[in-house]
């Protein structure tokens, strides 16, 4: 992404209208978006701690924390911080029921990830990466890509369906609207777009662009 957002990220997000098509992105769909670009980025930390345990040589730290910068602009302090931590959470905590035992786990989740985070960006500062810092940031990349995706997933089939079902419809079209407007205001216009281009640019430099490859042969 182009442009100095959150966190010094070097990125630019923003727009939850697709403004070539002219057709509106929804609230949730929006949501749910957002989380395809964090699993790619998750799948990048998965890719990467296993090469990292191999060779780690072989992971230039600059694509690490480029992912990191996305990782903690579009999904910590957007995703996470202004959307589902200050209305969606305490949405579902005030109407009850099952998904509402979900947001406590979930902002504990939130908190423990930017530490990580934390840790990805500072071990990813400087030159290659030698064996001694390989184990410890091949750990930390598993760590949270196995945290985030059950979490990812539980509030893609519980958390944002509740969400949707505590709402009337027009409080659901406020949403798009506010959302849309929080996001420009972070990060200017055409962030989704942006994001995407980014973490392709990333697989690409790390040889993950290919999804072709990823296929797995017949079983047996």
């Amino acid at each position: 992404m182009a442009g100095i957002g959150v966190a010094g990220a070097g990125i630019m997000l923003g727009g939850c209208a697709e403004k070539g098509v002219g057709k509106e992105v929804t609230a949730i769909e929006d949501l749910m978006r957002e989380h395809g670009v964090l699993r790619r980025a998750l799948f990048v930390y998965s890719e990467t701690a296993v090469r990292l345990r191999n060779d780690p040589s072989s992971i230039p730290p600059e694509s690490l924390q480029k992912t990191a910068r996305l990782f903690r602009a579009f999904g910590e302090d957007y995703h996470e911080k202004k959307l589902e931590e200050a209305f969606i959470f305490p949405a579902l905590k005030k109407v009850g029921g099952d998904a509402a035992r979900l947001p406590d786990i979930l902002t504990a989740q939130h908190k423990r990830g930017r530490e990580i985070t934390d840790y990805i960006l500072a071990a990813t500062k400087g030159q290659a990466l030698n064996a001694g810092q390989a184990e410890p940031l091949a750990t930390a990349l598993a760590a949270l890509v196995r945290m985030y995706r059950p979490h990812a997933a539980r509030e893609d089939t519980v958390v944002f369906p509740a969400w949707k079902q505590a709402l009337t419809a027009r409080e659901l079209d406020e949403m798009n609207d506010r959302f849309e407007d929080i996001e420009r205001d972070m990060f200017g216009k055409e962030g989704f777009e942006n994001a995407v281009r980014q973490i392709g640019q990333i697989e690409d430099q790390l040889g993950l662009a290919d999804l072709a490859k990823f296929t797995p042969p017949k079983a047996g």
